[in-house]
C-alpha cells in the first residue's frame, strides 16, 4: 500500500515537472490509396487503465503549471464575482395568458422553469433541478397551447441526452408521464402538443442509440409511445417540430446533417407527409400565420427571402430579398417581425403582410438578438436581446404605435460603461474584407504591446453576434484586448458567407482568422507574443488550425472542446452528422481537402506556442479523444519548451448543461491561462 502510494507521489512529480510520456503506436488508415499514420489511435478508449491514467497525469501536469501563475486567485476571484449577478431571465414563450421562462440565480447551479400569468403576474417556479439527487440541467420546454401544462426535458452530466417530464402550470405538480431516449447530443430533442393537449409528438431515438431519430406520439397518461413518421427516413435525421397557435396545424421542419438545407413535413388528417425537398434551401422560420408556415429560403435569394407555405407544399413569397440577411422570422397581428443581420449588426423590422415594410424597430446599435415570443393573434411581442456592455434587456413591442416598453433589464456587477467598441475590417487572402470588433477600456490604446485575445467560429451559418462581455471585464479591466471576427463559415452576409467556410472552401476560415491577427498587429494593438488565440467547437478546429498553419503568429492558443483529427471525426456518431459541413472522407475530393486543414496530420516539428486544451468526459458532440490525441501530438512534436497542457473535466460534456461553477471555473482556466502566458497585468 505505501509503495503504491509513493509510485503515486512519484507519477505527480514527474507530471510537475514535464508533460506524462505518451508511447506512439504503429496504426494507420488507409484513404483513397493513402496510407495516414494514426499513431495514438490509443487514446481514443476511455475505459482502459493506461488512458485514464493518462488523462489522470495530464490533469495533473497541467494544475501544477497553472498553479505557478500568482495571480491566479485574484483573477479567479473577480471572475466569480462577475458571474454572480442578480437573477435574470431567459428564454421566453407565451402560451395562452402564460408567459414561462428560465430563470437563472447565480450561484445555483442550474436555472429554473418558471411560470406567470401575462403581463403582470406573480412569478411561480415549475421546475428546480437543482434539489435531485443527481442534478440534471433542462435542455429544453415545450407549453401547450393554452399554457395549462409545460414539458420540459433534461439531462445530466453535460451529456445532453434528454428526458422529457410534464408539469401542470396552475400548480407546478408533475404528471407521472417521462419520455426517455427523447434525442440530445447529436440531434435536438423537438415536442408539439396536439390540438386538445391530450398528447405530443416528439422526437425519439433508439434505445442506445444515435442514429435514426423519428416521431413518436404519445397520449398523456397512456402506454408505450408509437412511431408516427420519419421512420427509416435517415440515420442523420435532425427534427424540428412547430404547431400554429392553436395547436391545429402542425409542421415537421428536418434536415439530414448539420449545415444541409431543411425539408418540410405536414401533418394532416391521414398522417404526416414529406411536401418539400432540399432544392427550396430552406434555413429557417418554422412558425404559423394561419394555416400556412413561415420559413427563411435561399432558393435563388443568397440573402434570404420570407416565404409561406402551405400543406400540400405550395409557397408564396411575402418579402423579397434586400440588402440585409435574413436571420429568422416571427408572426405579430397583421404583420411579421424579420430578424436581419450585415456583418457584426442586427436589426429588428416589422413588415404588413402586404410585404410592405412598416418600421424598423429602435433597439439600437451594436446588439444581438435573443428570442421574440410573439404570435400572430397580439399586436405586442415580446423581444429579447443583449450587446457587448448591454446585459440581457426584454422589451414589450406594440405593433399598432411601434413603442417600446421595458419589461426587464438585468443590472450587471461590473461597470461596463468605460469599454469601447472599435470596429474595423481585416483583408483575408482573396480580398474578401472580414469584420472584427476590438473591445477595450477607454484607457488602453494601441501600443504594440496590449495582452490580446482573438475569438472567432466560422462555421454552420452560426452568427458572431454581439454578446454581453459579462466575466471577460475581468480581462479588460486589466488593461488586456478582446477582440472577435466574423470570419466565413458564419452566416453574417447570407448564406454566401456560410458556404464560403465549409467542405472544400474550409481553408478561407483559417485565411481570414490570421489576416484578423495580422490587422491587430499591423495597427499597432499587439504584437505575435503578446496574442491569444481562443475558439471552442467549431472554433477549437479553427484554432487549432491556424496554430499548426502560423506556429510564430501566436504566444497561447486555447482549444475547448474541439475538432483536431479531421479525418477521425467522421468515426464519431456526431462527425457523421457534420458531414454536410466538412465533407466525406469516403470521396476523394473532400478527403484531400480534409487533409490539407486536419490540425492533427498536419502537426510537426516546430517551435509552438503554449496550448491549452480543455474537453470533458461526457461530451457527446465532440469525442473527447479528440483533444487527447491533438494534446499528444504536440507534446511530441513542440521544440519550444513552452507548456501544452491537457484537461478532462469529469461530469460534463460540450458545455451545455453546464452548472454555474462549471461555467465559471472554464473561464477562470482560460483566462490565467491567457494572462499567465501574455503577460497581463495581475490588477486593475
Amino acid at each position: 500500500m505505501r509503495k503504491l502510494a509513493f509510485s503515486l507521489l512519484l507519477l505527480q512529480g514527474i507530471a510537475l515537472a514535464q508533460p506524462p510520456a505518451t508511447p506512439k503506436g504503429e496504426e494507420s488508415k488507409a484513404y483513397h490509396g493513402v496510407q495516414v499514420p494514426d499513431p495514438y489511435r490509443w487514446l481514443e478508449k476511455a475505459d482502459e487503465p493506461k488512458v485514464k491514467a493518462w488523462i489522470e497525469a495530464q490533469n495533473a501536469h497541467a494544475e501544477a503549471a497553472l498553479a505557478k501563475y500568482p495571480g491566479r486567485e485574484a483573477l479567479a476571484k473577480r471572475i466569480a464575482q462577475l458571474a454572480t449577478t442578480p437573477p435574470t431571465r431567459f428564454s421566453p414563450q407565451l402560451a395562452g395568458s402564460t408567459l414561462i421562462f428560465m430563470k437563472d440565480t447565480p450561484p445555483a447551479a442550474q436555472p429554473v422553469l418558471v411560470g406567470q400569468s401575462w403581463p403582470g403576474g406573480a412569478e411561480r417556479v415549475l421546475v428546480d433541478t437543482n434539489g435531485d439527487k443527481n442534478p440534471s440541467a433542462i435542455t429544453d420546454y415545450w407549453p401547450s397551447p393554452s399554457g395549462k401544462y409545460v414539458a420540459y426535458g433534461t439531462a445530466v452530466g453535460g451529456s445532453e441526452l434528454t428526458t422529457i417530464f410534464f408539469v401542470e402550470t396552475a400548480t407546478g405538480k408533475r404528471l407521472t408521464d417521462v419520455l426517455v431516449n427523447a434525442a440530445g447530443g447529436t440531434t435536438p430533442p423537438s415536442l408539439a402538443w396536439d390540438a386538445d393537449e391530450t398528447g405530443v409528438t416528439f422526437v425519439k431515438l433508439p434505445k442506445d442509440s444515435l442514429f435514426g431519430a423519428s416521431l413518436f406520439h404519445h397520449k398523456l397518461g397512456g402506454s408505450e409511445a408509437a412511431p408516427v413518421f420519419g421512420q427509416g427516413l435517415s440515420p442523420v435525421a435532425e427534427w424540428e417540430l412547430s404547431t400554429s397557435e392553436d395547436g391545429s396545424q402542425a409542421a415537421a421542419l428536418v434536415h439530414f446533417g448539420d449545415g444541409a438545407p431543411t425539408q418540410l413535413a405536414f401533418r394532416g388528417p391521414q398522417g404526416w407527409k414529406l411536401v418539400v425537398g432540399p432544392e427550396a434551401d430552406l434555413r429557417g422560420g418554422g412558425r404559423w400565420i394561419g394555416k400556412e408556415l413561415l420559413t427563411v429560403n435561399y432558393k435563388d435569394a443568397p440573402r434570404g427571402e420570407i416565404r409561406l407555405y402551405g400543406a400540400d407544399g405550395r409557397s408564396r413569397v411575402l418579402i423579397g430579398q434586400s440588402q440585409w440577411a435574413v436571420k429568422d422570422v416571427y408572426p405579430i397581428q397583421g404583420g411579421v417581425l424579420v430578424a436581419r443581420v450585415w456583418g457584426e449588426e442586427q436589426r429588428l423590422e416589422h413588415w404588413g403582410l402586404d410585404g410592405k415594410l412598416e418600421r424598423v424597430i429602435d433597439l439600437g446599435e451594436g446588439i444581438g438578438l435573443g428570442t421574440v415570443a410573439s404570435s400572430e393573434g397580439s399586436s405586442d411581442a415580446l423581444i429579447t436581446y443583449r450587446g457587448w456592455v448591454q446585459p440581457e434587456r426584454w422589451v414589450s413591442y406594440n405593433a399598432s404605435s411601434g413603442s417600446l416598453k421595458t419589461v426587464f433589464e438585468l443590472k450587471p456587477v461590473g461597470d461596463y460603461k468605460d469599454i469601447v467598441a472599435t470596429r474595423t475590417e481585416a483583408v483575408s487572402r482573396d480580398g474578401a474584407r472580414v469584420p472584427l470588433t476590438i473591445l477595450h477600456h477607454k484607457s488602453v490604446t494601441p501600443n504594440g504591446e496590449r495582452p490580446t485575445i482573438l475569438y472567432a467560429y466560422g462555421g454552420f451559418g452560426v452568427l458572431q453576434q454581439p454578446n454581453f462581455l459579462g466575466t471577460n471585464l475581468a480581462w479588460l479591466e486589466r488593461g488586456g484586448v478582446y477582440a472577435v471576427a466574423n470570419i466565413r463559415g458564419g452566416g453574417e452576409f447570407g448564406e454566401p458567407w456560410h458556404q464560403g467556410g465549409m467542405r472544400h472552401t474550409k481553408q478561407n476560415c483559417f485565411d481570414d482568422f490570421y489576416a484578423a491577427a495580422q490587422l491587430l498587429h499591423e495597427s499597432g494593438w499587439t504584437r505575435p507574443d503578446r496574442l491569444g488565440i481562443m475558439g471552442g467547437s467549431n472554433g477549437g478546429l479553427l484554432v487549432a488550425a491556424s496554430l499548426v498553419q502560423h506556429p510564430q503568429a501566436f504566444k497561447a492558443v486555447v482549444g475547448l472542446v474541439g475538432v483536431y483529427d479531421s479525418l477521425a471525426h467522421e468515426g464519431f456518431p456526431n462527425g457523421t452528422y457534420n458531414i454536410p459541413e466538412y465533407g466525406d472522407s469516403k470521396v476523394k475530393a473532400d478527403f484531400e481537402a480534409i487533409l490539407a486543414y486536419s490540425p492533427q496530420q498536419n502537426v510537426k516539428a516546430s517551435a509552438y506556442p503554449a496550448v491549452l486544451l480543455h474537453t470533458g468526459e461526457n461530451d457527446l458532440r465532440v469525442a473527447p479523444w479528440q483533444t487527447r490525441k491533438f494534446g499528444a501530438a504536440l507534446q511530441a512534436a513542440t521544440t519550444s519548451g513552452k507548456p501544452i497542457l491537457v484537461i478532462t473535466q469529469t461530469n460534463a460534456g460540450h458545455g451545455a448543461g453546464a452548472s454555474f461553477s462549471q461555467k465559471v471555473g472554464k473561464t477562470a482556466l482560460a483566462l490565467t491561462f491567457l494572462a499567465q502566458q501574455l503577460g497581463l497585468p495581475e490588477g486593475p
